[in-house]
């Protein structure tokens, strides 16, 4: 509700691990008002496994249709009515018993809802609160759409040993409506079950135990063919019910807070963003109690006073790094355009259904310098991976992201996956926290659409997802469009998939044309693996060339992936005197640097191509040895320049007094 009067029972703070609860009052007339008393209780580990409370999840409801409830101090014999909403109020009219008082937590009420920082402090004791609770009560809702027939049918189709099958269509319509419930999409539920040792599910009049709910709906033969989104809705909360029976005792974690320490919060966040909440910040504070991270020193605990933009903005760092950027698309969206260097580190190629146990499945990936493919064992998530997807690691991150590309950019699957124990390299197999400091080379620019908003239906449905064309239209400059899908291009090319790297490469090449006015087309060449950089410096662009080098984070000595050339290396081949100038102007450039395809150095390209202007320029920096051969046939700068008949390059390399003119290459052949 959203003004709760401030009441007398309120008044006295709670203590340090203290929670009020609330005695429900018997009454024999069931349609009596509810009276009930509120009282303070200490949770200090008393030695019990659980202590004498009930807690109660369920879903507040709307407001449209206010109830009453009457409440007073323990001992008091003052009252005072508190609105509650419609569901809450059948709730407690179905759990008050006749004759006992009935002791039980109820979020709505033992929480002062108009304190937020009493309400912040108890989010971070809510696992706490349901852990040490006798029983955690289900509430549903009251009857309709024959959920009394469905729930006997559930329990039933759970003591048989094999699915179960109903040709009523009526019975298999209320089971999915019952699974329909808003129950099963609230975000806080799952914290409440992931905690409980012992459930009860009640529907109207009907009880059924967790367990026997759980048994009976995964033998419901029906439940396959229902939507892929309730499907993964409904069994992400009955997985956390069937395992309520098997959870050790309550214990605070090793840093001192309260925490069920399930799985890591990355792996919570891909698993359950499809569920609801009221309040956008909730659906980060309700996974907080179930993860396996330390969050003591993260700036991620409850705080409602935080803007929402900001509190995604830390997620996405939390979980991927502080070194990327993210811009979040303002208000109370779920969308961030995420911008990191990263690394390809392969590929998934098979992704088979009936892999998927519990909150597991197994996909094949092929990583790259790795031979053959290797099953990875990731937490099932709100949206499904599928083949073709890829696997990478963004620079600072600890946990490889799943991606999926679209025309410039990627779109984030699962943001921080499992890591697998080891990956396949040439020489056998690293541990993957060897490979984290093993000084991985993050040589692509990524930019990553990290979208919770769009339904798994959706997802399933849409094959031309572009929601990040209001991002694209907003960035109305030629130059960066094209960069971005250069650097697609360059990340297929790491994958080895060099047809839709060149198509890709050309569309970036006729990107770059209208940013810079080319006039001769016909003189642009697309050699694959080429970065933007490298391009502008083959085709003498020197336009080009001097605003990117005035971009941050433009590397001016970056290799290409196929030749292993640096941008001096493909100036000085082509004999871009100004490129070359440019270049060597940022100090940043190994003058000397040999290629990886024949291991020639700028100085022995340009020789080559009978440049006698940056032949020049690179000896007058005194950093090249002139005599250096290269590694493919031995040949140096002077065997080039003689065997082209390039007499005024071959003087000026004479002239240094550093070549050996009988130097033999490995066909025994000297410069003369």
């Amino acid at each position: 509700m959203s003004s709760i009067p401030s009441l007398d029972c309120y008044r006295e703070p709670l203590l340090p691990d203290s929670i009020r609860l609330l005695h429900l009052l018997p009454n024999e007339d069931k349609t009596a008002p509810i009276q009930c008393e509120l009282f303070h209780y200490s949770l200090r580990e008393s030695g019990r496994r659980t202590h004498p409370y009930e807690a109660l999840s369920y879903v507040w409801g709307g407001s449209d249709k206010p109830q009453s409830i009457s409440i007073r101090e323990h001992n008091s014999t003052s009252g005072h009515d508190l609105p509650v909403t419609e569901n809450l109020h059948a709730a407690l009219t179905r759990l008050r018993y006749p004759f006992y008082i009935r002791i039980i937590w109820i979020d709505a009420v033992c929480i002062n809802q108009n304190d937020e920082r009493e309400k912040e402090q108890q989010i971070q004791f809510m696992a706490k609160i349901y852990a040490l609770a006798n029983r955690v009560v289900v509430w549903l809702g009251e009857a309709a759409e024959d959920s009394d027939r469905a729930l006997h049918w559930i329990r039933v189709a759970g003591g048989k040993k094999s699915k179960s099958s109903s040709s009523n269509e009526t019975i298999q319509q209320a089971v999915i409506a019952l699974l329909q419930r808003p129950w099963f999409r609230r975000i806080w539920v799952l914290q409440e079950v992931a905690a409980a040792r012992h459930i009860l599910i009640m529907c109207g009049p009907t009880e059924i135990d967790g367990y026997a709910f759980c048994l009976g709906v995964d033998s419901f033969e029906g439940f396959n063919k229902a939507r892929v989104d309730l499907q993964s809705l409904a069994r992400s909360v009955t997985y956390l019910i069937r395992g309520a029976i098997f959870r050790p005792d309550f214990s605070m974690s090793r840093s001192g807070r309260s925490s069920l320490d399930i799985c890591p919060l990355g792996e919570l966040v891909d698993m359950y963003h499809a569920h609801e909440a009221t309040k956008r910040h909730d659906k980060v504070f309700a996974l907080l109690g179930m993860s396996s991270d330390d969050l003591s020193k993260v700036n991620l605990l409850p705080d409602y006073s935080v803007p929402w933009e900001e509190l995604f903005q830390r997620l996405a760092k939390y979980l991927l790094s502080e070194e990327i950027s993210v811009e979040t698309w303002g208000g109370d969206r779920e969308t961030a355009v995420i911008e990191s260097k990263g690394c390809i580190l392969g590929k998934v190629f098979l992704v088979q259904s009936d892999t998927v146990q519990d909150d597991r499945e197994g996909v094949d990936v092929i990583f790259k310098n790795g031979e053959g493919s290797t099953r990875l064992t990731l937490q099932t998530s709100a949206r499904s991976v599928r083949d073709g997807d890829l696997i990478c690691l963004l620079q600072g991150a600890s946990r490889p992201t799943i991606i999926r590309r679209y025309q410039d950019y990627f779109d984030i699957i699962i943001i921080a996956a499992r890591p697998p124990e080891k990956i396949p390299v040439r020489s056998g197999y690293i541990e993957w926290p060897k490979l984290l400091q093993s000084g991985i080379l993050f040589n692509r620019d990524f930019i990553l659409v990290w979208d919770r908003e769009i339904s798994l239906e959706k997802f399933q449905r849409l094959e031309g997802y572009n929601q990040v064309l209001v991002y694209s239209t907003e960035l109305k400059d030629y130059l960066d469009k094209a960069t971005r899908i250069w650097n697609v291009a360059l990340i297929l090319g790491d994958l080895e998939e060099y047809q839709e790297a060149e198509e890709k490469l050309q569309e970036a090449i006729k990107g770059y044309e209208i940013a810079f006015g080319v006039q001769h087309p016909d003189t642009l060449k697309s050699r694959y693996g080429l970065t933007p950089l490298s391009w502008a410096a083959e085709n003498g662009h020197d336009t080009v060339v001097h605003l990117l080098l005035a971009k941050d984070g433009v590397d001016p000595d970056l290799k290409d992936s196929q030749f292993g050339r640096t941008p001096l290396s493909w100036a000085a081949g082509e004999g871009h005197e100004a490129v070359v100038k440019l270049l060597l102007k940022t100090g940043k450039v190994e003058v000397d640097s040999k290629d990886d395809w024949a291991g020639r150095t700028p100085l022995s390209w340009a020789a080559r191509g009978g440049h006698k202007a940056v032949v020049k320029l690179l000896l007058k920096t005194g950093k090249v040895k002139v005599d250096l051969e290269d590694s493919h046939a031995s040949r140096t700068p002077l065997s080039w320049e003689a065997g082209g008949g390039h007499k005024a390059v071959v003087k000026l390399l004479l002239k240094t007094g550093k070549v050996k003119v009988i130097s033999k290459d490995e066909s025994g052949r000297t410069p003369l």
